[in-house]
């Protein structure tokens, strides 16, 4: 160990697998001369999502108080402190939304992953009472007129086997009949005695909506800008389909889902703001569209590099009419369509310049808001800000065990693919930054999806690798939210490609002269586990090392699992459009899978997966082991029993980033 120690470089040292107790109640960075541990850059956020009220007096939040759970903090706006709402040790926050000016409902989870309950919470008094249990649920809409009956998409009940329940509205005063915490005896014995009383998802349910016609699976519910249920769209072999909710019934539309991307409901009744369809050579423009004849309208936006995927829609707290959107550029980007409240960003952009000011919402006064700033270096901090006196008050930081001076920062690189088309990439050099004497090695890490994103801004993961001395490279590959306008809609899910993609920006970095491009190692979770793996198994030579983290490698295989839930799950139909059936397709499905290229994998794997993922199953990287080992390459593996997709609990993070730490230490180290 001593001999293996000294050959290495500053920052590569192996880390200790076994990590040391976790210390959630310490605020404050570590001292300079000591490492960043790996838990200050995974651990929960102390204040996140936070929400006003509709009068804009009281605030919410989700955040870690020190135990290392998601809770529910409350208080008044311009207060020192915010209070936590105690539910159970074992529960952390999912989601949750304020009612009306007193009562707040949240959405609870257990182990991460499993639904509880749903509380309501009364912001003065932080009682609490629960309205549902077990099943889970989406919040479709508020609506303004009957803020206390508020619509749910049940999408998966606690009871009849777990089916879709539609929508239902509920009334968030009637509290659920008493029952004891945990339920005694096993949950089946206490669903025959008495499962409304446990559950609750009908018993408080003052209403229902019929589900959309024609056999699809739902795939979403859309509100209106009243919070009133108005849209809804299936999914089946046949493609997706729009529906829109009038006279107690669902009506079909007649608007091609391949040509319009539905985002958000519009400013008046049956109106959609959408994706409008393709135009040779520019983005896709951003329109109203009537839902009930199909007929495009005005043209909200049009960016000239990025289609408008993802988007943030910010509606007026009083008319609800739409005043801008967020969306992601090369860096993250607020489009206004209300000169106020342009001027109020421009405003705070030049209080807090080389930051990104976020707006979050304001009182319907329109002279109270609550905004972060961040940066490629710097987590959110929030305040709010007095448009009458120009004061800016603090109201907590979310992570402030960060030392934002030993973070580094992250360029945007630009690339072209072999195909001569132009992407982004981001960089982040370690400290000391890149000499020619000692260029230091590279981590490619691979975005999942595929057709999420990369973006500017603080990112943990890339900053725990940065800290340990290594560059990272991301890419956006095609198929990357943002810059689908540029690719054949074939290409949004050609799979080779975009690995190709990510093969070119890694060369094109390794001639740069800023890293070492003997050096590298290629590492990713989801489908950028997927990516990784294809790394090693189709670039022989590129990289030193491999590392999938709740990955898929055989796309047979996926779309048989998948299948087996087809009339559950709309997942199924959207893979089968894009990939193809496997009794016809198998062929090309092998050649984009790297579990039948393991034979040409030359360089160490290491695999990581939860056992419970109910997103890639864990199966997968069972099968991948099993060849790995059959064809003597060098790997390791951490399974985790009680896990989901990816890594929820920070204990289980900790341990996977330090095995990862010492795997990379071990291989990225110098040729002797």
């Amino acid at each position: 160990m001593l001999l293996l120690a000294a050959l290495l470089p500053v920052g590569l040292l192996p880390a200790q697998v076994n990590p040391a107790r976790l210390d959630f109640e310490r605020l404050t960075p570590v001292a300079a001369d000591e490492p960043v541990p790996i838990q200050d850059f995974f651990r929960p956020p102390r204040f996140g999502k936070p929400a006003l009220n509709p009068a804009g007096t009281a605030i919410a939040a989700e955040g870690d108080t020190g135990s290392g759970q998601l809770a529910l903090l409350v208080g008044d706006l311009g207060q020192p402190t915010l209070r936590p709402v105690r539910f159970y040790k074992d529960e952390d926050v999912e989601w949750f939304s304020w009612l009306d000016d007193s009562r707040i409902l949240t959405s609870l989870v257990g182990e991460k992953r499993f639904p509880r309950a749903l509380y309501v919470t009364h912001a003065a008094t932080l009682r609490t009472y629960p309205i549902a249990r077990y099943s889970a649920t989406a919040l479709i809409g508020v609506p303004t007129r009957e803020p206390l009956h508020p619509l749910l998409w049940v999408y998966h009940n606690a009871t009849d086997s777990g089916r879709d329940l539609g929508v239902i509205q509920v009334d968030a005063e009637k509290r659920l009949g008493e029952y004891e915490h945990p339920i005694p005896g096993s949950f089946q014995e206490s669903v025959a005695r008495d499962e409304e009383k446990l559950h609750g998802t009908r018993a408080q349910a003052i209403g229902s909506f019929p589900t959309p016609p024609g056999g699809g699976l739902v795939v979403n519910y859309l509100s209106d800008q009243d919070g009133e249920l108005a849209f809804a769209i299936t999914a089946s072999e046949a493609g997706y389909a729009l529906f829109r909710y009038a006279g107690e019934k669902w009506l079909p539309c007649p608007v091609n889902l391949d040509q319009y991307q539905p985002l958000t409901a519009g400013d008046r009744s049956g109106e959609l703001v959408v994706l409008g369809p393709r135009e040779e050579g520019r983005p896709r423009p951003l329109l109203r569209l009537d839902a009930a004849t199909g007929a495009p309208g005005e043209r909200l936006l049009q960016d000239d590099a990025y289609d408008v995927t993802s988007a943030t829609f910010l509606r007026h707290p009083v008319s609800r009419k739409i005043i801008g959107l967020k969306y992601h550029r090369a860096q993250p980007h607020t489009e206004w369509f209300d000169e106020k409240y342009a001027q109020l960003q421009r405003t705070l952009a030049a209080r807090f310049p080389g930051q990104v000011a976020n707006l979050i919402g304001g009182n319907p006064a329109g002279n109270r808001f609550v905004f972060s700033v961040s940066s490629d270096r710097q987590p959110p901090v929030y305040h709010w800000y007095d448009t009458d006196t120009e004061t800016v008050g603090l109201i907590a930081a979310s992570a402030p065990w960060i030392d934002a001076a030993r973070m580094r920062p992250t360029r945007v690189l630009r690339i072209e693919t072999r195909d001569g088309a132009h992407l982004e990439a981001y960089l982040t050099l370690p400290a000391g930054g890149a000499t020619e004497a000692r260029p230091p090695p590279v981590v490619v890490l691979v975005h999942g999806g595929p057709q999420l994103r990369d973006s500017w801004g603080f990112n943990g993961e890339v900053q725990f690798l940065a800290s340990r001395g290594y560059a990272v490279l991301q890419v956006n590959y095609r198929g990357s939210a943002g810059y689908h306008w540029m690719f054949p809609p074939a290409d949004l899910w050609d799979f080779r490609k975009m690995h190709q993609d990510v093969t070119d920006a890694a060369h094109m970095l390794g001639r740069s002269g800023l890293v070492d491009p003997d050096r590298m190692a290629i590492m990713g979770t989801s489908f950028g586990g997927y990516l990784a793996l294809c790394g090693a198994a189709f670039e022989p030579g590129r990289y030193r090392c491999a590392i999938s983290i709740a990955g898929v490698f055989d796309w047979a295989r996926t779309l048989a699992q998948k299948k087996s839930d087809q009339y559950e799950n709309p997942a199924y139909a959207g893979f089968l459009r894009a990939l193809g059936d496997p009794r016809s397709n198998r062929q090309q499905l092998d050649a984009i899978s790297p579990l039948h290229r393991v034979d040409q994998i030359k360089v160490p794997i290491f695999v990581a997966h939860g056992r419970d993922d109910a997103v890639a199953d864990y199966r997968e990287s069972r099968a991948l082991l099993a060849a790995l080992e059959k064809n003597h390459v060098p790997h390791e593996s951490l399974i985790v029993p009680g896990e989901g997709h990816g890594m929820s609990f920070t204990k289980n993070q900790v341990e996977l980033y330090s095995r990862i730490e010492a795997f990379l230490a071990r291989y990225l180290a110098p040729a002797k």
